[in-house]
């Protein structure tokens, strides 16, 4: 079996965001977990043109169970899955793990699909119906990192991330995104 992140050793543990969660993270986190705009532009309004964008992994492949099932996709569906790390002048500063299914690609005109180094921030905000349509939370703790993800973001500690579900034109993607430290002393 091929390796289905770049990210992670295995699938991380999500909790659904629930009335309350948000005040069981710690401050700087709940300000990241809950920010309803772009957390490219975020970063952009505090580095400027310093943000940029390394692709760590893009491929089609199925993703991770709890990913099929939010996106209710058959397991033997593939999707685009485009792992990225964002960061300011070479400084990590947040991961991120995206699932595209095929429908979604075609009902954003194949934008979605040559990204290229272009923030997915930047793309899909631009779409004036853009859906959130849930959200979940997690700490991740190291173990649960591939070892080349460690290296990559730098990442000595255990680190919160959200994962949302978008709609563009009814049709779903899942982003998750992974805080790093630099990140959250913004």
């Amino acid at each position: 079996m091929t390796q289905k992140s770049f990210l992670f050793k295995q699938e991380p543990l999500w909790l659904e965001n629930r009335p309350g969660t948000r005040h069981t993270l710690p401050e700087n986190v709940q300000s990241w977990v809950y920010e309803a705009g772009s957390l490219t532009q975020r970063l952009r309004d505090y580095y400027g043109d310093a943000v940029g964008v390394k692709i760590l992994r893009q491929h089609w492949s199925t993703p991770f169970l709890s990913e099929r099932r939010l996106l209710k996709l058959h397991e033997n569906k593939y999707s685009l899955i485009r792992e990225v790390l964002l960061h300011a002048d070479g400084k990590p500063l947040i991961l991120a793990r995206t699932i595209i299914p095929a429908k979604t690609i075609k009902a954003a005109k194949r934008n979605l699909a040559h990204l290229g180094n272009r923030p997915l921030g930047e793309v899909i905000f631009a779409y004036p119906k853009l859906e959130r349509i849930e959200m979940d939370v997690t700490l991740i703790e190291q173990k649960t990192w591939n070892p080349a993800a460690l290296a990559q973001a730098k990442i000595k500690q255990a680190i919160w991330g959200r994962r949302t579900v978008y709609a563009i034109a009814q049709r779903q993607m899942l982003v998750s995104e992974f805080f790093l430290p630099s990140s959250l002393q913004i």
